[in-house]
């Protein structure tokens, strides 16, 4: 794991909650945040895999630094419990990491209604529920760092992908406006768009379009680019004052091909569309 030694002294001593914290890049960017001298609160849906990051962390940081915790982010009801048992046991809140999200897409005429509400529901409005759970708190404390995890494909927009962009690029601007409407209270607001790394994301891949399937699941397998990676980009960029990260060099260079050239950008979209209707 890439260390981050040079941020201890703006990390030390921070009370830091995960969402999806037990794998993939919320796990990584847990434990990242201990290393670096953070008191982490772990948060995911199952009581097994959130023990066992807890026991992971305890046994190089000891018990005070982290706490697990099992909560649904579609339950508001448990997200508000859970900011007051971080109040309780950690006395408050310096960085909320929205991570908790799952795969999706499909083809517009492929992509169903309910797997349009199923991805909205887990990646746009349960990272709604969790700023808004946490907002009032942060808010009385006049200071926090909202770091909401968004992907590549809020940026940039690849054919096949609908309902994954749309929610993503949603995820971008949710941010920016938290941004704009907090900044008076002493909270920033980060929104993390990296490209495809490797990590178990794919487990809750859904979708009737198998053939989007088969090609995010290449794409995910073929980097070179870990969660160690994305944990570590987001520290650096969250310490840069970035109010959009972006971690990784493939996403920069898509990222900046948009901009700077958008007929030559549209060229390779376009083109990935037509293989990927060729496929099926």
């Amino acid at each position: 794991m890439t260390r981050l030694s040079q941020l201890s002294r703006s990390v030390a001593s921070k009370v830091v909650v995960v969402t999806g914290a037990a794998s993939g890049m919320g796990r990584a960017t847990a434990h990242l945040f201990a290393d670096e001298g953070a008191r982490v609160a772990v948060v995911d849906l199952g009581a097994e895999r959130v023990l066992a990051v807890v026991d992971e962390i305890r046994a190089a940081h000891g018990s005070d630094v982290v706490e697990g915790y099992v909560v649904d982010v579609a339950d508001l009801a448990a997200l508000h419990r859970l900011v007051d048992d971080v109040v309780a046991r950690f006395g408050g809140l310096d960085v909320l990491v929205n991570n908790a999200g799952v795969a999706g897409g499909g083809r517009v005429d492929r992509c169903t209604l309910e797997e349009w509400q199923w991805i909205t529901d887990i990646n746009l409005f349960g990272l709604v529920r969790g700023t808004k759970a946490f907002v009032p708190m942060l808010k009385e404390q006049r200071s926090g760092h909202l770091v909401n995890v968004a992907s590549l494909a809020g940026l940039v927009h690849p054919g096949g992908m609908g309902s994954y962009n749309a929610v993503k690029a949603a995820v971008v601007a949710f941010t920016e406006t938290c941004g704009h409407e907090l900044a008076s209270y002493g909270i920033r607001a980060s929104v993390v768009c990296p490209s495809y790394f490797r990590t178990n994301l794919m487990d809750s891949m859904q979708g009737s379009d198998e053939a989007i399937g088969r090609v995010v699941a290449g794409l995910v397998e073929r980097s070179r680019v870990t969660a160690d990676d994305i944990a570590a980009a987001v520290l650096a960029g969250m310490d840069a004052g970035d109010d959009v990260i972006v971690p990784d060099e493939a996403a920069r260079q898509a990222y900046f091909l948009k901009w700077a050239d958008r007929a030559a950008y549209d060229a390779v979209m376009r083109d990935q569309a037509a293989k990927l209707e060729a496929m099926s």
